[in-house]
C-alpha cells in the first residue's frame, strides 16, 4: 500500500496535475495513515503556503475558486486535532514568515474594499495560528507584523461596526486573541521609543476609533451576545493596555518632562540640541488632530472622547509626589484639543450645537474631575512655586464657561462644581455672572440637568459655608435676585433640594450672619422693591423671590433659645420689628388701598398679595416659636394680644394675629387675597390653623363662643377654593410654599387639610366630613383610573395624600371621618351596581347604602361636637330606638339569605367587576380590625351579598371572575378576626351564612370548568378553605349557638345540589365536585383539631364534637368515592382530591384514637371491653390510594403540587401500620422515594422545594420501620454511592443517595438505627471523597453533585460531633476541599461552592477540636484557596460585573472574614501557624488590587490573625518577606497598629 501513495510529492509539485487533483491528493495525504511521505505535516504546510505565497506575488496564475480552496484546506489543517496532538507530542512544525504578510495584506485589501466577508477563512486562519504558540512564532517573531496585523483588523473592525450588517463574534474573536499576544510581545519590547513610533504611527487612531464605538454602538437583537456582553468589554480594556503601555511607558517621563515643563536653564537646553529629542506629547496630539482618518464630523467626537481616556492613562503612569506639574501642563495640552479652549482666546467664530457644547463640557468635566482626584492642583504650591501658572489656567476657564453659560447642558454645571471644588477664588471674581447664569436666570426644568445644578449650588453652599461667607455669597445672590428680570416667568429660587440643602448649612453658621443676610433681604426690599412695587409686575416678582429667600432663612434656621447670647436676641427682635413695620405693614395698606370688589384685580396685585400673606404667616409663625423656645425673646404677639378674647372675632379677621393691622385692613385683604388660588390663599388657610391653634392653647376654650370660632376656622380652611379644587386640573407640587399656582393649590390644599385632620375634624359639621370622605374616595378611585403611581417622584399630589391617609394609623381614630367615608364605599358600591339592578326589588345593597338610616348612631353619641347635634336633630328618633340599624342589618341579612335560595343574583359586566374590585381593594386597605360593630357587620353583609347576590355576566372574563371572589373571601375572613367580631351574629345564625355562601358557589362554580388547571383556581379553594375555617373556628371557640350551627351545616352539606344533582344521573362537574370537598374536609379538619385539645374536664363537649366529627367522616369519604366514581380505571389521580383525602384520614385517625369506630368480634359489648379493635371508616380508600400514589410518584416528575399532596398523605398513611396492605413495609416508601429522587425531571430546584415534606415523610418511615429494615435502607443509600454510578453516566444515582442522606440526618435517630447510621457513616464519607474527585473531573456535574456532597458532609460533621472518634473519618473531608474546583465557574455556582467548603471547615473547626491539633496544616490549606479564590474574584477590573455578581464576592469575603475571627478564637490550634497564615496573607494580596469593600471584609479577617502575633513573629515577617511583599505587609501592620489594636486596647480598657 505504501508504494501505490509514494508519489504524491511529486504529483502536488508537478505542473501537470490539475489543482483540483492536488487539493484532493492534499487533503488525502493529511487525513490518511497509509500515505507515507517524510515529514509529511510540514510538507503538506509548506506545499499550501508556497502556493498561496506564489499567487500572491504574481509567479503563479489560478482561478479564485482554487485559491479559495487553498485558504480552506490551510484552515482546516491549521485547526485540526491531528496538528494540535503532533505539536503537543513535541513535533517541530513551522509556517513561513512570508505566509503572515500574505495574511496581513488580505485584510489590509478587505480594509479597502470595506468588505469583511471576504476574508472570513483568511481570518480563521489567523486565528488557528495565533491560538497555536509555536506556529504563532511568524507574529511573535517580528513586531512589525503583529503591529500590522493588529492595525488592520482594528480598522476591518470599525469598518463593519459602521456598517449595517448585523456583528457577529467572528472578526472579534480574533481581534481580541491579536491583542492578547501583542500585549505580550509589548512588554518584551526593549527599545520604548520604537514601540511608541509603531503605536502612534499605526495602533493609536484605530484603537480610539474602534473603542468609540464600541462604548457607542446601539446593540440590536440581531448582533452576536457574546461580542455585546464581553468581547467589547475585554478589547476596549485591551486597547486602553496598549496606549498606556506604548505611549506612556515609565521610561518615557523625561521626554514628557523636557517637552512640558518649561525650560530653566540654558545649559540643559544646548546639552537637549545636541541629541535628537523625542516630542511624545507632540507626536501624539498631531496624531489626535489629525482630520485624514476619520470623517470630520466623527473625529470631532473621537478627540473629546479620547481627550479624558489619555489623561487617565497618562495620570496612571506618571501621577507621583514630583509629578503634578508635569500633570498639569499635559492637562492644558489635552484641552487645548477641545473647540472651547479657543474660546478661551475667542479665536473661535463658529456657533456651536448644544449638542457639540454637550460632547465638548463632558470632556472638560471628566479632565477636571480627573485633576481633582488626583490631587494635582495644590494651592500653596502654585502661589509659591509656580507663579500661580495653574490657578491662571483654571480661572480663563470658568471665566470662558460663565461668559458662554450653557443651562441646558449637565456637563457645564459639573465643570463649574469642579472649579469650585478645586479652588472658591477661580470662580469668585465672576461670582455675580455665575450667581445669575446657572441659579436665577437659569432656565433648567429636565430632571438630568435639575440635578447637576442643584449640585453646583449645593458645592457653593457647602464652600462659603466653610468660609464663613455666606453672607457674601447671598449678597451676590440677592443683588441678581433685584436686576432685571431676563424672563417674566423666573423660576423659584430655592427648590426643595435646595431648601434642604441650605437647612443643613445654617446649622453651622453662627446666627450673626443669619441675621445679616436676613437684614440685607429687608434692606433690599424696603430700598429697592417696595417703593416702586405698585403697578410693576417685575418688581413684584422680585418682592415674592426676596419673600421665599426669606421665609426659607427663618423657617430653616436654628431656632433661638435660652442658650443664645443676649445681643443677637435683642438684634433678632429688632429685625422682627423692621419686618412688621417696614416690610409687612406697607404692603398690607398697598393691598387695602387697591382693593376692588367687583373688578377683576391686576396681575401685579397676585404677587403682591402672595408675598405679603406669606411674610405675615413666617412672622407669625416664628414669633410664637421664639416666645415658646426663648425666654429673653418679648413677643410682640403676646404684647398685642394679652386683653383681647378672640371669640369675638369674625373668621377673616387676623388682628389678633399680627399687631398694629386693624380689622377693616384684614376684611379687604383677606377679600382680594381670596380671589387667588396661589401662595395667598394657602397662607390664609395657614393663618387661619394657627388661629385655631391659638385658641385652643387658651385656658378658657370651653366657651360656647370659641366653639363658634373654631367651626367657622375649619370650614373656612376645608371650603376655602372649593371651587378651585373640584375642577379635577390638577398638577404635582413639589412642598415650595411660594410656588404654588391655580394647578399645584389642589395639592397643596389637600396637604394641609389632611395633615390637621385631627385638629380640624372634631370642629367640622356632618356634611363637612361627608364632603372630605367623598373627595377621598373619588381622589382614590381616579388614581385607579388614571393609573398615577405614587411612587413618581418626591413631589406632593392628593393622590398621594389620601393614600398615605388610606394606610395611616389615624383613619381609625378619626371615628367621624372613618364611619363616613365606609359609609362612601358602601354608597359607591350600590352606584356600581345600580343600573345592572333594576327591576329587582329588594335589593340587600341598595339597603345597605340607604342614607335615611343612622348607621352611626354610636360614634355621635361619644363625640362631644357639634356633629352630634345635627345628627341628632335629624335623626329624632335616635334616642327613643337606639339599634335602628341593627334592626336594619337584620333585615338586609334575612333578605341576602333570601334572595340566595331564591337565586334572583345581579348580572353585572365585566367594568362594573373592575371597579367593585378597586372599591374591594380600598376595604382591603382599611384598618378592619378597627371598625366599629356596625360598620364591621355592614361590611359582612356587603360582602356576603356581593357573594351570594351577584353573578358574572356569561360574556366576563372568567379569570376575573375568580379574582372577584377571591377578593371577597379574603376580606371576609378578615372580618373573622379581632374585636368586636360577634357582633356579625346578631342579624343571623352562623349556619345560615354558610349556607348562602355554599349556595352561591356551587352555582357559580359551574362556568369554572376550564380553570381548574390554572394557579387561580388553587388559589381560589385555598381562600375558600381558610375563610370556612376560621368561620367554623369562630363558631366553636365563641360557642356561637354551637350545636345548633353544627347540625344545620351538617344537613346542608348532606342534602346539597351536587348530591341531589348525582341521585339524579345529571353530568358531573369537576369544579362544582372539587368545592364540595372543600367544607367537608375542612370541617374534619377543625373538628378533630379541638376534639384533640379537648382535656377529660370538657367530657361533654368532647362527646359533642365527636358526635359530629363521625358523620363528618363518613361524609366526607361518601362524597370522595361519589366523585371518584366518574374517573376511568387508567386515570390519574385528580390532585385536588389527594389533599382531601389526607384531611379525611387525620380526621379519621383522630377519631379512632379517641374511642370512634370500634367492633368487637362478636356481639357489642361494652366500649371498654378488651375484645374490641380498632377499624376506620375508608379502609380500602386509603389503601387505594396509598397504592395509587406509590405507583404514580415515580413518573410524576415536576408536577410539584401533585408531590406536595403525594407526600403529604404518605406521611400520615404510613404513621399507621395498621392501615398497610399485606406485604407492605416502610422499604415500599423508601424504595419510591429514591425512585423519585432518580427521576430525569427532578431537578435541583425541585429537590429543594420538596425537602420539607420528604423530611416529614422519612422522619415517620424511620420511626415506623425496624432495624432490619432501616439497615436496608442504608444499604441502598450505600448502593447509590458506588462509583461505577458516575462511570455509567447515571449521576442522578448519586444525586438521589447523597439527598438521601441528608434527609435521614434530618431525622430523629435513636437507639439501634442511630447505631447502624454511625456505623456506615465511615463508609459514606469514604464514598463521597471518591465521588467528589470523579465529578470534579466533568465541569457539568461541580455545581449539581459536588454542592450536595458539601452539604451533606458538614451536615454529618456537625451531627457526629462526639460521635465520629476516629480522626482519620473527619480529615477525609479535607481531600474532598482540596479536590473542589474555584475557578471557571458561573459566580452563582461559585458562590453555592464557595459556601459549602466554608461550612465543612467551619464544621471541622467547631465540633472536631481534637482533630484540628493535628490536622491544622491541612484546614489552612484548604481555607488558603478559599482565601486566594475570593481575592481572584474581588479584584480590580475593568468591570466588576452586575451588582447581583458583586454580591457574591462580597458575601464570600464575608464569609473569609468570619472564618479569620473562628481561626483566632482556636488560640491553642493556631498560634504557632499565625505568623504562616500572614505571609500567605500578604503575598497573594500584593498580586491584586482588591475593590474597596472585599478587602475591608478580608483586612478585617487578617486583623484577629495578628491579634495571635507577638512580636518574634511581626519581626520575623519584616526579615523573611521579599522586598514588594515586605512593603505590603508593612502598610497592613501600620494600619493595624493605628485602627484595629487601638481600638481593642481600647475596648480592653473598660473590661471588667
Amino acid at each position: 500500500m505504501a508504494a501505490i501513495y509514494s508519489g504524491i510529492h511529486l504529483k502536488l509539485k508537478s505542473a501537470k496535475t490539475s489543482w483540483e487533483d492536488k487539493l484532493k491528493l492534499a487533503h488525502f495525504a493529511w487525513i490518511s495513515h497509509q500515505c507515507f511521505l517524510p515529514n509529511k505535516e510540514q510538507v503538506l504546510l509548506d506545499w499550501v503556503s508556497h502556493a498561496l505565497v506564489s499567487y500572491y506575488n504574481k509567479k503563479l496564475e489560478l482561478e479564485d475558486e482554487i485559491v479559495e480552496k487553498l485558504w480552506t484546506y490551510l484552515d482546516n489543517v491549521l485547526h485540526s486535532r491531528k496538528l494540535q496532538n503532533l505539536l503537543k507530542d513535541g513535533k517541530i512544525i513551522n509556517l513561513s514568515f512570508s505566509i503572515a504578510q500574505v495574511i496581513n495584506e488580505r485584510i489590509s485589501e478587505a480594509c479597502v474594499q470595506k468588505s469583511h466577508r471576504s476574508v472570513s477563512t483568511v481570518l480563521s486562519c489567523c486565528r488557528g495560528i495565533l491560538s497555536t504558540p509555536p506556529l504563532s512564532i511568524i507574529y511573535t517573531a517580528k513586531y512589525e507584523l503583529m503591529v500590522t496585523l493588529l492595525s488592520k483588523l482594528s480598522w476591518l473592525a470599525f469598518q463593519w461596526l459602521t456598517s449595517e450588517d448585523a456583528v457577529t463574534s467572528h472578526l472579534f474573536d480574533v481581534l481580541q486573541l491579536t491583542f492578547t499576544q501583542y500585549l505580550l510581545i509589548q512588554r518584551q519590547q526593549i527599545n520604548p521609543n520604537r514601540v511608541f513610533g509603531q503605536v502612534t504611527s499605526h495602533l493609536f487612531q484605530p484603537g480610539l476609533l474602534l473603542r468609540h464605538l464600541l462604548m457607542t454602538r446601539v446593540w440590536t437583537s440581531a448582533d452576536d451576545g457574546r461580542v455585546r456582553q464581553h468581547l467589547s468589554r475585554e478589547i476596549r480594556n485591551q486597547i486602553e493596555a496598549v496606549l498606556q503601555a506604548g505611549i506612556f511607558p515609565p521610561e518615557l517621563l523625561p521626554s514628557y518632562r523636557e517637552e512640558l515643563l518649561p525650560e530653566r536653564e540654558p545649559q540643559e537646553k544646548k546639552k537637549r540640541a545636541l541629541k535628537t529629542v523625542l516630542l511624545p506629547v507632540s507626536a501624539v496630539l498631531s496624531k489626535l488632530l489629525d482630520a485624514s482618518f476619520c470623517e470630520p464630523a466623527l473625529q470631532v467626537i473621537i478627540v473629546a472622547n479620547s481627550v479624558p481616556l489619555l489623561y487617565r492613562l497618562f495620570l496612571d503612569s506618571y501621577c507621583k509626589a514630583d509629578n503634578q506639574l508635569v500633570c498639569f501642563h499635559m492637562c492644558t495640552r489635552l484641552f487645548g484639543c477641545l473647540r472651547i479652549s479657543r474660546l478661551q482666546e475667542d479665536l473661535w467664530q463658529e456657533k456651536l450645537s448644544p449638542a457639540d457644547w454637550s460632547i465638548e463640557l463632558l470632556a472638560a468635566e471628566q479632565l477636571l474631575s480627573l485633576v481633582l482626584s488626583n490631587n494635582i492642583y495644590n494651592v500653596a504650591a502654585d502661589r509659591i512655586r509656580h507663579k500661580e501658572v495653574q490657578f491662571q489656567f483654571y480661572r480663563k476657564l470658568a471665566e470662558m464657561l460663565v461668559n458662554h453659560a450653557q443651562a441646558t447642558v449637565p456637563a457645564w454645571f459639573r465643570c463649574l462644581k469642579a472649579l469650585i471644588s478645586l479652588n472658591h477664588l477661580i470662580v469668585e471674581p465672576d461670582l455675580d455672572d455665575l450667581v445669575a447664569s446657572a441659579w436665577i436666570d437659569a432656565e433648567v426644568s429636565e430632571l438630568r440637568t435639575k440635578k447637576p445644578q442643584e449640585s453646583l449650588i449645593s458645592a457653593m453652599f457647602e464652600t462659603y459655608t466653610k468660609l464663613r461667607q455666606f453672607p457674601r455669597l447671598f449678597e451676590e445672590v440677592l443683588s441678581v435676585i433685584c436686576r432685571p428680570a431676563a424672563d417674566e416667568l423666573r423660576l423659584p429660587v430655592l427648590s426643595a433640594g435646595l431648601t434642604a440643602k441650605l437647612s443643613e448649612c445654617l446649622l453651622e453658621l453662627p446666627p450673626n450672619q443669619i441675621l445679616d443676610i436676613m437684614f440685607l433681604v429687608m434692606e433690599k426690599c424696603q430700598t429697592l422693591i417696595i417703593p416702586d412695587v405698585q403697578g410693576d409686575s417685575d418688581m413684584a416678582l422680585k418682592l415674592l423671590s426676596m419673600s421665599s429667600v426669606l421665609h426659607a432663612f427663618l423657617f430653616n434656621m436654628k431656632c433661638l433659645d435660652n442658650n443664645t447670647p443676649l445681643p443677637v436676641v435683642f438684634r433678632a427682635q429688632s429685625l422682627w420689628d423692621t419686618m412688621h413695620r417696614g416690610v409687612i405693614q406697607p404692603l398690607l395698606n398697598l393691598l387695602a388701598d387697591h382693593w376692588v370688589e367687583k373688578n377683576k384685580p391686576e396681575p401685579w396685585l397676585e404677587k403682591v398679595s402672595d408675598s405679603v400673606l406669606l411674610l405675615v404667616y413666617t412672622w407669625v409663625e416664628v414669633d410664637t416659636l421664639l416666645s415658646i423656645n426663648c425666654s429673653k425673646y418679648v413677643s410682640r404677639l403676646a404684647e398685642a394680644t394679652g386683653g383681647i378674647s378672640d371669640s369675638a372675632t369674625e373668621c377673616w379677621d387676623f388682628s389678633t394675629l399680627l399687631p398694629g393691622v386693624d380689622r377693616q385692613c384684614w376684611k379687604k385683604v383677606v377679600g382680594l387675597s381670596s380671589r387667588f388660588c396661589s401662595t395667598s390663599k394657602y397662607c390664609l388657610e395657614l393663618l387661619m390653623l394657627q388661629k385655631i391653634k391659638k385658641i385652643l392653647l387658651q385656658t378658657s376654650f370651653q366657651a360656647e363662643a370659641d366653639l363658634h370660632t373654631l367651626q367657622q376656622a375649619a370650614a373656612f380652611i376645608l371650603h376655602s377654593g372649593r371651587s378651585n379644587v373640584s375642577t379635577g386640573e390638577s398638577e404635582p407640587w413639589n412642598g415650595n410654599v411660594s410656588a404654588i399656582s391655580a394647578l399645584t393649590y389642589p395639592a397643596a390644599h389637600w396637604h394641609l387639610v389632611v395633615a390637621n385632620l385631627t385638629i380640624l375634624i372634631p370642629y367640622l359639621p356632618l356634611k363637612d366630613v361627608e364632603y372630605v370622605a367623598d373627595v377621598f374616595l373619588k381622589t382614590l378611585s381616579s388614581t385607579e383610573a388614571h393609573g398615577v403611581s405614587a411612587d413618581q417622584d418626591s413631589s406632593i399630589t392628593a393622590e398621594k395624600v389620601f393614600k398615605a391617609l388610606l394606610h395611616s394609623t389615624l383613619l381609625p381614630e378619626m371615628k367621624v371621618l372613618h364611619c363616613a367615608f365606609v359609609s362612601r364605599v358602601v354608597q359607591q358600591c350600590w352606584g356600581v351596581l345600580c343600573t345592572a339592578a333594576e327591576g329587582i326589588p329588594d335589593q340587600p345593597i341598595r339597603q345597605l347604602a340607604a342614607e335615611n338610616i343612622p348607621w352611626h348612631e354610636e360614634v355621635f353619641s361619644c363625640c362631644d361636637t357639634v356633629a352630634k347635634v345635627e345628627a341628632q336633630s335629624k335623626n329624632k328618633h335616635a334616642k327613643d330606638e337606639p339599634s335602628i340599624c341593627w334592626t336594619a342589618m337584620e333585615e338586609i341579612a334575612q333578605c341576602i339569605l333570601l334572595s340566595a335560595r331564591a337565586g334572583s343574583p345581579i348580572t353585572v359586566e365585566e367594568d362594573q367587576i373592575k371597579s367593585l374590585l378597586h372599591l374591594l381593594e380600598i376595604i382591603s386597605a382599611l384598618k378592619l380590625d378597627s371598625l366599629l360593630p356596625s360598620d364591621r357587620t355592614r361590611c359582612f353583609l356587603l360582602l356576603l351579598s356581593l357573594v351570594a347576590n351577584t353573578r358574572p355576566n356569561v360574556s366576563c372574563s372568567k379569570l376575573l371572575s375568580l379574582k372577584f371572589l377571591i377578593t371577597c373571601f379574603r376580606l371576609l375572613t378578615c372580618l373573622q378576626t379581632g374585636r368586636s367580631v360577634n357582633s356579625v351574629f346578631k342579624v343571623f345564625h352562623a349556619s345560615d351564612a354558610l349556607e348562602a355562601v355554599m349556595s352561591a358557589l356551587f352555582t357559580a362554580s359551574k362556568c369554572f370548568a376550564d380553570l381548574l388547571s390554572t394557579p387561580d383556581w388553587v388559589e381560589f379553594i385555598q381562600v375558600i378553605r381558610t375563610f370556612l375555617e376560621c368561620f367554623l373556628q369562630m363558631i366553636i371557640e365563641r360557642r356561637q349557638s354551637l350545636k345548633l350551627n353544627l347540625e344545620k351545616f351538617t344537613s346542608f352539606l348532606a342534602n346539597c345540589k351536587p348530591y341531589t344533582d348525582a341521585d339524579r344521573g345529571k353530568p358531573w362537574n369537576a369544579a362544582v365536585n372539587q368545592l364540595l370537598l372543600v367544607p367537608l374536609t375542612t370541617l374534619c379538619h377543625v373538628l378533630s383539631l379541638y376534639l384533640q385539645q379537648q382535656t377529660e374536664k370538657n367530657r361533654q363537649r368532647t362527646e359533642m364534637l365527636s358526635a359530629f366529627l363521625e358523620p363528618a367522616v363518613l361524609q366526607t369519604g361518601a362524597a370522595i368515592q361519589l366523585c371518584l366514581r366518574n374517573l376511568t380505571r387508567d386515570q390519574p389521580l385528580p390532585v385536588a382530591f389527594i389533599p382531601s383525602v389526607t384531611t379525611l384520614l387525620k380526621a379519621d385517625l383522630s377519631y379512632v384514637g379517641m374511642g370512634g369506630f370500634m367492633k368487637t368480634e362478636g356481639k357489642q359489648k361494652n366500649p371498654k371491653d378488651p375484645g374490641k379493635y380498632r377499624e376506620y371508616s375508608h379502609t380500602e380508600l386509603y389503601q387505594k390510594f396509598y397504592t395509587q400514589i406509590l405507583r404514580e410518584l415515580t413518573s410524576a416528575g415536576g408536577h410539584l403540587q401533585f408531590l406536595h399532596s403525594a407526600l403529604q398523605f404518605l406521611t400520615v398513611f404510613c404513621s399507621e401500620t395498621d392501615l398497610h396492605p399485606e406485604q407492605e413495609t416502610a422499604l415500599t416508601v423508601f424504595h419510591s422515594v429514591k425512585q423519585l429522587l432518580t427521576g430525569p425531571e427532578i431537578t435541583i430546584q425541585v429537590a429543594q422545594d420538596l425537602e420539607m415534606p420528604l423530611t416529614e415523610l422519612m422522619t415517620q418511615l424511620v420511626e415506623t420501620c425496624t432495624t432490619e429494615e432501616f439497615c436496608v435502607m442504608m444499604k441502598l443509600v450505600l448502593q447509590g454511592l458506588e462509583v461505577s454510578n458516575i462511570w455509567k453516566r447515571n449521576p442522578k444515582e448519586i444525586l438521589s443517595a447523597v439527598t438521601l442522606i441528608k434527609l435521614l440526618l434530618r431525622c430523629p435517630l435513636t437507639g439501634e438505627k442511630e447505631k447502624a447510621f454511625w456505623f456506615t457513616s465511615p463508609q459514606i464519607i469514604t464514598a463521597l471523597v471518591m465521588q467528589t474527585k470523579e465529578a470534579c473531573q466533568d465541569p457539568l456535574l461541580v455545581p449539581t453533585i459536588v454542592v450536595h456532597i458539601l452539604e451533606t458532609v458538614a451536615a454529618l460533621l456537625r451531627q457526629g460531633e462526639e460521635i465520629l472518634s476516629n480522626p482519620h473519618h473527619v480529615t477525609l473531608a479535607f481531600s474532598i476541599l482540596l479536590t473542589v474546583p474555584l475557578e471557571h465557574l458561573k459566580m452563582e455556582q461559585y458562590g453555592n461552592i464557595f459556601l459549602g467548603i466554608h461550612e465543612v471547615l467551619f464544621s471541622i473547626l467547631q465540633c472536631h477540636p481534637k482533630v484540628m491539633l493535628k490536622a491544622a496544616p491541612s484546614f489552612l490549606n484548604s481555607f488558603h484557596r478559599l482565601v486566594v479564590s475570593v481575592m481572584h474574584e474581588g479584584r480590580q477590573k475593568g468591570d466588576r460585573g452586575s451588582a447581583d455578581e458583586f454580591d457574591v464576592v462580597l458575601k464570600c469575603a464575608h464569609l473569609v472574614e468570619r472564618m479569620y475571627s473562628h481561626i483566632a478564637a482556636k488560640t491553642e490550634e493556631f498560634t504557632v501557624f499565625s505568623a504562616f497564615i500572614v505571609a500567605q496573607y500578604v503575598i497573594e494580596l500584593q498580586k491584586v488590587t482588591l475593590h474597596p469593600p472585599v478587602k475591608r471584609h478580608l483586612t478585617e479577617g487578617i486583623y484577629h490573625i495578628l491579634d495571635l502575633c507577638i512580636e518574634r513573629d511581626i519581626k520575623f515577617l519584616n526579615a523573611s518577606l521579599q522586598m514588594g511583599v515586605r512593603e505590603v505587609f508593612k502598610e497592613l501592620y501600620n494600619d493595624y497598629t493605628h485602627h484595629h489594636k487601638t481600638k481593642k486596647h481600647g475596648e480592653k480598657k473598660y473590661t471588667a
